[in-house]
């Protein structure tokens, strides 16, 4: 089979890293064009790929105002960006590889899946998490009955420090009205991943949280807006200290983000850029007085038929990772995702023992353990109609793990339980 024809649609963090692992798959994939404001960015790709001058674009509405002339259309702009070109791609003929979010309401996505549907093109959602070789044998461990029928779930989202002030204080997910709710933005990898291992409805959810620590109120008296200005009376000891870090041990592609539009050399700018950039954008405000208002903690507690019950715990007070427990009719499983092993106990036999699984870096800049590669890898079979396998999350099952986040926050805010049956009937979709 011919390799398929590829646009790019923002070339960030995340388009980036899939062109590139595109680029390892010649035979499967051929990016033709990028849309991207930055010039240096459509470079990158234009490199990776080989596409031709006339295939780079400052815009998405440049590329999709033509008729279709690719096989596939990968959306991965900013979230508050999805809706209106997806829309767009849809009604051109495209299929779509959609960055998560899907979109920014529930009623958005509730459009794009059914748009998808009434036009007949396959979109795939970028529920990474699905293709780790870590949740993957959590998922084969469950499908196998090594811990008989799932009793409850614990998913811990620790976001880490760093990463909640980098994105979430200071950076493009940092107002939910600008982006979406921490859940949608953050948390619709692991409201998926509950989803998928439990493979059963939810029910009803709660859940609780706020904005706490990262808040005007909590700045050291005398603080200035900027890190970059000088004269904290913390700015030793903040270990938020803008300067401190993103001049220091931040990874190169924190520092590619923080100076958009400011590096000449967008692969490797310099400290004089750097510093531009803490000088004039939103990463070089002090964490507590940076406008933010997405919550730096928060629960969610969902009821799945049958009665197996869920918890999602995300908290920014950590060094970040993501946590699992496990508890079956006939044992548990627990696992930190940066292990390389995943311990089980089972009751039959009173035994502990191990299930050997990859090392990887479970960031974002690692490529979320695999996953980044992962999705690519199945996505040709997914798009070419030859999927046999169990992992991809189509449009429909990604708006529906979407309602569940959007009942939680509905849940949050009324202070009150929400039947997610309701919820799902609102927009059009059965709960089954």
């Amino acid at each position: 089979m011919k390799p398929l024809s590829v646009v790019l649609l923002g070339a960030g963090n995340r388009g980036i890293r899939y062109a590139d692992h595109m680029a390892e798959m010649p035979d499967k994939y051929k990016v033709v064009a990028v849309a991207d404001p930055s010039e240096s960015r459509r470079r990158t790709i234009q490199q990776m790929h080989g596409v031709p001058d006339s295939g780079l674009y400052n815009s998405w509405e440049e590329v999709l105002a033509q008729p279709k002339f690719a096989d596939l259309c990968v959306i991965a702009l900013v979230d508050n960006m999805h809706y209106e070109p997806a829309l767009k791609a849809i009604d051109l003929g495209y299929d779509l590889l959609l960055e998560k979010p899907v979109a920014q309401t529930a009623q958005e996505c509730a459009d794009i899946a059914n748009a998808a549907n009434a036009k007949g093109v396959k979109v795939l959602v970028c529920h990474v998490l699905r293709y780790t070789p870590f949740f993957g044998k959590i998922k084969q461990l469950l499908m196998e009955g090594v811990i008989g029928d799932v009793i409850s779930l614990e998913q811990t989202e620790a976001v880490g420090h760093i990463h909640y002030s980098h994105s979430y204080v200071r950076g493009n997910w940092h107002k939910e009205e600008e982006s979406t709710p921490m859940l949608l933005a953050k948390c619709c990898h692991d409201l998926d991943m509950i989803q998928w291992l439990l493979d059963k409805p939810c029910k009803k959810v709660s859940s609780f949280g706020s904005l706490m620590h990262f808040r005007k109120e909590n700045a050291p008296e005398g603080a200035p807006v900027r890190c970059a200005d000088g004269g904290c009376p913390a700015g030793d000891t903040c270990p938020y200290n803008c300067v401190a870090y993103y001049c220091g041990p931040a990874s190169i592609a924190r520092k590619r983000i923080i100076t958009n539009g400011i590096a000449e050399n967008f692969e490797n700018p310099t400290e004089s850029e750097i510093m531009t950039a803490l000088k004039t954008t939103d990463y070089g405000l002090c964490v507590y007085q940076a406008n933010n208002d997405v919550v730096d903690h928060q629960v969610v507690n969902m009821e799945f038929s049958g009665g197996a019950t869920a918890t999602l715990t995300m908290n920014a007070f950590n060094y970040g990772g993501r946590y699992i427990r496990i508890y079956g009719t006939r044992g548990e499983i627990m696992a930190h995702m940066s292990d390389t092993q995943i311990k089980v106990f089972t009751f039959d036999d009173r035994k502990h023992w191990t299930v050997p699984t990859l090392k990887v870096d479970e960031t974002i800049n690692g490529g979320h353990g695999g996953g980044d590669q992962g999705i690519i890898r199945e996505l040709y079979e997914f798009m070419s109609g030859s999927y046999d396998g169990y992992r991809a999350a189509d449009i429909n099952i990604s708006v529906k793990n979407h309602l569940i986040g959007f009942a939680a926050e509905e849940a949050r805010h009324g202070e009150k339980i929400v039947k997610v049956d309701e919820v799902f009937a609102r927009y059009g979709f059965e709960n089954d």
